[in-house]
C-alpha cells in the first residue's frame, strides 16, 4: 500500500479522505466492520490507506485512521484508538487491521 500523503493530525487526515470520497463512518463490531445498515466481513473490504498517530506525551493518545473500501464500493473511514477493546474481534479482522511496513 503506497501512502499518497501524510497529514499532521487525525482531523486533517479525515478531512482529506472525505474529499477523496471516503464519506461513511465505519465501526468495529464482533466479527465485522459496520456502517449501518451495512456489515462487512474481513473478506468484503480492503484497506486503501492507513495513517498512524502517536501521542506527543501520552501513549494513550495513539490513534490510527483507516481508509476502507468494501467490495460493493462503499468507501469510509475507521478510526481506532490505543484503548479500544479488541477482545471481541475475530482474528481475521485483527490481522487485516494490522499496520504492515
Amino acid at each position: 500500500m503506497a501512502r499518497s500523503a501524510h497529514y499532521a493530525t487525525v482531523s486533517e487526515a479525515i478531512t482529506a479522505l472525505r474529499q477523496r470520497g471516503f464519506t461513511r463512518d465505519f465501526n468495529l463490531e464482533e466479527n465485522c466492520i459496520v456502517c449501518h445498515p451495512d456489515r462487512f466481513r474481513h473478506d468484503e473490504f480492503e484497506i486503501v490507506d492507513v495513517y498512524y498517530y502517536e501521542g506527543q506525551s501520552d501513549p494513550a493518545d495513539e490513534s490510527t485512521v483507516y481508509a476502507i473500501q468494501s467490495t460493493s464500493g462503499v468507501k469510509g473511514i475507521l478510526v481506532t484508538g490505543s484503548g479500544m477493546n479488541m477482545d471481541n474481534m475475530t482474528t481475521e479482522i485483527l490481522e487485516k487491521l494490522k499496520i504492515r511496513n
